[in-house]
Order: C-alpha cells, then sequence, then structure tokens
C-alpha cells in the first residue's frame, strides 16, 4: 500500500505515540493527516466518529487513542478504562467499514496477554488464561478489537490489523506519577530526589517482575510498516525482545540520572504481571520490522528530553 497517496486519520495522534507516528508519516512524504483532537469529536460516541469520518473521508484509519496508564490508574479506574476503550475501538471499526474505510489498523496492548502466559509471549498464547487482574479490564477491552477485527474480515472482507505493543517508553512520555507508567516514574523521582538532595526514593512492589519495553521511534516504525504491507488480521507482536528486571532497570536510571541516594521498595504495592517478553519474530517476517534503539540509547535519550521540557510539564 502506497501510504503517500492515501487520506490517513490517526486517533491519539497528538498523544505520545501517535506524535511519534505522525511525525513519521510526514517525514516519509505523507501529506494528508488529520489527527482529531477529543474536544471536538470525542471518539466514544457514535456521532462523533460518524462526523469525523464524512468530513474527513480517511482510505486509511490508525486507531492510537486510548485512556491508559500505570498500574495504580488502571487499579483505580478499571470501569473506565474499560468502557471508554471499548467504546472507541468497536464503534470505530464498525462506522470506518459501513463507509469503506480502506483499511483499519487496530493497537493493541501487551496487557492482553494471559498473567502467566510462556515467556516469551507468542501471538498464538493470547486466549490461554487470564489478564493480569490490575490491568484486565483495558486488556480485555482492547482485546476485543481483535476479535472484532477477525469477525469483520470473515462476513464483510474488511481489512483491518490488529498490533500488540510492549511498554512504550521515550522523548514526550507522560511523567505525570499519578498516571505514568514505570521508566518515566522512575526517572522522574530519580531527578528530583536528586535536585532536592534526598537520600531515598520508593518504588512500588519487590522490583522482581520483569518488563519488555520498546523505544517509541521504533514502535512507530513498527506500525507504519505494518500499515503499508501487513493485510491479515492474525495478532501481530510489536517488540524489541529485550527483557529486564525493574530492579535492574531502576537502578540502571539511578546510574543514568546520577542519583547517588537509596532505592527502597514497597512490597505492599503490587508488581503486575510477573513477566513480560515478547516473541517479536512474526513483524519480522510479515513486514520486515525489527527494533533499532539500544535501550541504554534510548533511555539516555528518555532522561535528557525530560531534564530539558520538565519545566513545562
Amino acid at each position: 500500500m502506497n501510504l503517500l497517496e492515501k487520506r490517513i486519520v490517526v486517533t491519539g495522534g497528538s498523544g505520545f505515540l501517535g506524535k511519534h507516528v505522525v511525525n513519521n508519516l510526514k517525514a516519509r512524504g505523507c501529506h494528508d493527516i488529520f489527527v482529531p483532537r477529543s474536544k471536538e469529536y470525542d471518539l466514544r460516541k457514535e456521532r462523533n466518529i460518524v462526523k469525523m469520518l464524512e468530513e474527513y473521508k480517511p482510505d486509511i484509519v490508525i486507531h492510537l487513542a486510548a485512556v491508559v496508564g500505570g498500574i495504580g490508574a488502571n487499579k483505580q479506574n478499571p470501569g473506565t478504562f474499560f468502557y471508554d476503550n471499548l467504546m472507541m475501538g468497536a464503534q470505530l471499526i464498525e462506522q470506518t467499514r459501513l463507509l469503506g474505510v480502506e483499511k483499519f489498523v487496530a493497537i493493541g496492548t501487551v496487557c492482553s496477554y494471559p498473567k502467566f502466559a510462556p515467556v516469551p509471549f507468542k501471538e498464538s498464547d493470547l486466549w490461554d488464561g487470564y489478564p493480569e487482574e490490575t490491568n484486565a479490564p483495558y486488556g480485555l477491552a482492547k482485546k476485543m478489537m481483535l476479535v472484532q477485527s477477525q469477525a469483520y474480515r470473515q462476513q464483510y472482507g474488511f481489512n483491518s490489523i490488529f498490533l500488540l505493543p510492549v511498554n512504550l517508553y521515550g522523548p514526550g512520555d507522560n511523567f505525570d506519577l499519578e498516571t505514568s507508567h514505570v521508566i518515566p516514574a522512575i526517572i522522574r523521582k530519580c531527578i528530583e530526589a536528586k535536585d532536592k538532595g534526598d537520600t531515598i526514593i520508593t518504588l512500588w512492589g519487590t522490583g522482581n517482575a520483569t518488563r519488555e519495553f520498546i523505544y517509541v521511534e521504533d514502535a512507530a516504525e513498527g506500525i507504519i510498516l505494518a500499515t503499508e504491507k501487513y493485510n491479515n488480521s492474525s495478532p501481530v507482536n510489536i517488540g524489541s525482545g529485550y527483557e529486564i528486571t525493574i530492579k535492574e532497570l531502576a537502578q540502571i536510571i539511578k546510574q543514568l540520572t546520577g542519583f547517588k541516594g537509596k532505592i527502597v521498595w514497597d512490597e505492599s504495592k503490587p508488581d503486575g504481571q510477573p513477566r513480560r517478553k515478547l516473541d517479536t519474530r512474526l513483524a519480522e517476517q510479515r513486514f520486515g520490522f525489527k527494533a533499532a534503539t539500544d535501550f541504554i540509547t534510548g533511555l539516555r535519550k528518555t532522561i535528557n528530553w525530560y531534564i530539558e521540557n520538565r519545566e513545562r510539564l
């Protein structure tokens, strides 16, 4: 699919991942890109979806918009995370089908995988158990787009694909401690403690859980390659293939930020899913994607971005 000739809607295009996807599309020479803003188009409401599609008449919709957060936000807002994500996904796919959109790119989440899926997570493992409890409502809401995508391809011949990115990090991430994910949260805590002269920071859990992370620019590249080259509703992982414990991650960030104090682990707080690591071979086989950014390099860029921009956050 030649994206240069297409009218493209990127929902969530002003968000963390969305900005990188839009910039990547522009760098490729795409000029007909529309980013609906939530103030004008509340995508939980069918009428706003119809209005947006009729006004812009896209050939492709890349659906990145999501209500998302870390473990704390998921525990506090399970109903909101379920309803908002389910409504956006289900109604967008239905209305894009009805209005004859050429391709729908659904962005799922690693949270959809079963809590105890074999490591590395293969796409075929998605239905072999219930997700980790703290983020199950979010993970299941996003997973319903896979069911809908496959059902619509079977019944209507609708061209939709479903991608499963692992945890993202990078410049422009969310550094709000109430809603952020683990990397920006640790970066902020280390830098603020260093500035204040504090000797201790406290992090959630035991630190023994593992995570895989993908640099946001790499994730954007994977999504666009799939948009160009992949036309099947079978899910595909988007990841780096690199697994690290949260304890090791915290020590690396501590070193890179120059924080000299002690890390204390609050074991009364949840770890979340015990392990996360994706099998990333399918993305390379199906559309030639392989993450390119070294983890330490990506962390340095993220830390530098936060230091340069934190006064404005």
